[in-house]
Parts: C-alpha cells; sequence; structure tokens
C-alpha cells in the first residue's frame, strides 16, 4: 500500500489547485481519513469473522496516512533554502525519533488504558500535529502548471527520478542501509532470549549488576529505548553539522557506526553490551535518518514533482521492510537448522549470518554514496 499510493499521492499534490494551496488540503483530508481508521480499529470487536474488517480497517489507515505525509515530505525541499536543509532535516529527525519513542512509552500502558484508550491517543496525536502544520507551514504555489494526473503517465513518472544519477545512488544506498537495520532489529526478541539468555526463560537480564527484566520482550525493550535516546541526541546535530561538513561526511560516521555494532553484537553476547551498544547505534541511526532526507532533498531531479520523486525516494523505506524480514527469515532458519542438525542444542549460526549480512550492507550502503556528485 505505502510504496503504491506514497508516489500517486505525491503526484497529485503536485498538482493539486485549490485557494487553500496544494499541500494543505491533502495533509487534512488524509488526516482526517487516519483518524477514523484507528477508531475503527479502536472499536472492531475482537471477535471470530472480524479479521477481515480489521484488515480493511488498517489498510483504511495505511492509505490515509500516506495522502497525509506525501505532500508532507515535500515541505523541506520545497520551501528549506539549500544551506539550511540538514538543520531542517535534523530536526525532522529529532521530531521523528520522539515520536517513535512516545510511541512505545504509550504501548507500556497499554494494560491500563486498554487497545482502545492506545487508539484513541495516537488519534488525538495526529490531529494535534495536523493542525499545527496546517497552522505554521508555509504552502508553496506550483511553480507551473504541470499536466494533469493519468494513471498511465504515473507508472512512467515513477521511474522518471531514476534517469537521474545521484537520486538513483540515494534511493539504493539508503534501501541497502534499511535492509542491515531490519535485519538487526527485527531479530533482537529472539537474539535477546537464544543468544544472550541462552535459551533459558526467564533469564536474570543484568544491566551493569542489576536485573532489569526476567523475559525477551522487556530486554529488547531497554535496547529499543537505548538506541532511541542515541538516536535523539545525534539527529538534529548531525543535521546541523552536515550543512557546515557536507552530507556524505555524515553519513559515513552514521552508516560506519551502525556496521561497528552489528559485529560488536555478534562478537559479545553480553546484555549490558547490547544496551552500550544500543545508544551508539542509535547515534548512527538517528544521524542518518536525518541527514539521508537532507541528502535526498538536495538531489531531487524535479522541481516541479517534489511530493512524488519523495515518495518514491520513500519506497527505499518500505521495499527493504517487505523484502528483508523475508530474506533474513528464510536466511535464519537455515543456518539455524543446519547446526541443529548437527547437534546443538541452542544453535547461533543464524544470528551470525543474519549479523554478518547487516554489517555488508550497512558497509555497502555507507560506502556508495561516494558515488553521489551532485552533492558534498
Amino acid at each position: 500500500m505505502a510504496m503504491i499510493v506514497a508516489p500517486l499521492f505525491g503526484m497529485w499534490s503536485d498538482r493539486f489547485r485549490s485557494r487553500w494551496g496544494r499541500r494543505r488540503p491533502l495533509m487534512l483530508a488524509g488526516a482526517i481519513g487516519n483518524v477514523i481508521g484507528l477508531l475503527a480499529l479502536a472499536y472492531i470487536p475482537a471477535q471470530p469473522g472480524m479479521l477481515g474488517l480489521y484488515i480493511l480497517a488498517f489498510l483504511w489507515v495505511q492509505c490515509f496516512n500516506n495522502l497525509a505525509t506525501a505532500p508532507y515530505m515535500a515541505l523541506i525541499p520545497e520551501t528549506v533554502p539549500e544551506p539550511q536543509r540538514g538543520s531542517a532535516s535534523g530536526w525532522m529527525g529529532l521530531m521523528t525519533m520522539l515520536g517513535i519513542m512516545g510511541g512505545g512509552v504509550i504501548a507500556q500502558f497499554q494494560p491500563s488504558l486498554g487497545t482502545t484508550g492506545v487508539y484513541i491517543i495516537l488519534a488525538a496525536v495526529i490531529l494535534a500535529g495536523m493542525i499545527g502544520t496546517l497552522l505554521f507551514m508555509r504552502d508553496v504555489s506550483a511553480p507551473v502548471a504541470l499536466p494533469p494526473l493519468r494513471i498511465g503517465k504515473f507508472f512512467r513518472a515513477f521511474f522518471a527520478p531514476f534517469k537521474s544519477r545521484d537520486f538513483t545512488w540515494v534511493f539504493w544506498t539508503r534501501f541497502l542501509v534499511v535492509l542491515g537495520t531490519y535485519m538487526v532489529q527485527e531479530y533482537l526478541h529472539y537474539y535477546m532470549k537464544d543468544v544472550v539468555a541462552g535459551g533459558q526463560e526467564p533469564f536474570a537480564y543484568q544491566l551493569f549488576g542489576h536485573t532489569v527484566a526476567s523475559e525477551p520482550l522487556r530486554a529488547t525493550f531497554f535496547f529499543t529505548v537505548a538506541m532511541l535516546a542515541g538516536a535523539v541526541v545525534s539527529a538534529i546535530l548531525a543535521g546541523k553539522l552536515s550543512d557546515r561538513y557536507g552530507r556524505k561526511l555524515m553519513v559515513y560516521i552514521s552508516g560506519g557506526l551502525q556496521a561497528v555494532v552489528a559485529v560488536a553484537i555478534l562478537l559479545w553476547g553480553q546484555f549490558d553490551v547490547a544496551v552500550t551498544m544500543g545508544i551508539i547505534f542509535g547515534l548512527g541511526y538517528g544521524a542518518y535518518q536525518s541527514v539521508d532526507w537532507a541528502l535526498a532533498s538536495d538531489v531531487l531531479p524535479s522541481k516541479e514533482d517534489f511530493a512524488k520523486d519523495m515518495g518514491v525516494w520513500h519506497v527505499a523505506l518500505t521495499l527493504p521492510q517487505v523484502l528483508g524480514l523475508l530474506l533474513a527469515g528464510r536466511i535464519f532458519d537455515h543456518f539455524q537448522n543446519l547446526q541443529r542438525a548437527q547437534g546443538a542444542a541452542a544453535p547461533t549460526d543464524g544470528y551470525v549470518a543474519l549479523f554478518s549480512m547487516a554489517f555488508l550492507f550497512f558497509l555497502a550502503g555507507t560506502v556508495l554514496v561516494r558515488q553521489v556528485k551532485g552533492a558534498r
């Protein structure tokens, strides 16, 4: 859903005309539709036969979320001068990390709030963010009259940005780094049980001599908090530094930090080491998210299609989430089963394979940024 509708709604936003601007009306409609979908998810009964309705409501949320975010993604390249895009992207990255952290905190209160309460809070946050954006953003008029949107032209327009060499390199380097990220993040829960705890459950997960968790999901929460804390620190700082010293240097540093952590977690299977590495990984993760946004903004090939091109670039975030998990799952099972067939009671070769591949993806996605010639 996200891979298709984000560029489609972005292309629509680039061509939209109204007395209230071309971005505001679509963001408003997207936010309201998103809230309706969240409320539907909140109140659909958890009963047999309701799964299909729940899936439709979830797809509704995905659709309207992208209707809101497709024009929203165009705001930085469209309204911020190029020398300040790193700083602006840093603020964007900071608020993204705070949003992810806030979502995690809200989820911890689910037993007392109830699932319905959590959905209502999310809907309220979206409304507040939408109102703030509409009140304070500057909606820039289209520089030229673009041809009307046609579905046949959309598919050609989808691939048009790849005629730009720089855009293509930024797209695929982001794809590789995100692929590496999901190979690490999505298996941390199992890593905590199989490697750190040696297959034991419950297990005393100790952080510098103090037991902080007894089961792997709670232990993973500590890693996630550490990672997001590091990301909050680095997001805005790296964005500002990229305005002064260049985008590529910050990408090299941030990607390198993530690659080092993938190896460190593989070599040392202690919980306190993993949490410490979570902070370092977060420093690289937050910096990369903000700087890569600025880098993409700098190399967009068309000033008339900002929202559509940013929507295409966003596919580099969504596509590896699908392909990466399918690939990682098969690789993980293969090596785990091979080691199990050799008599290992608690196999770990699957983690060696996954984290080694993540290291290679981080390394390639970082080094290949040097091929981008249109940005420093």
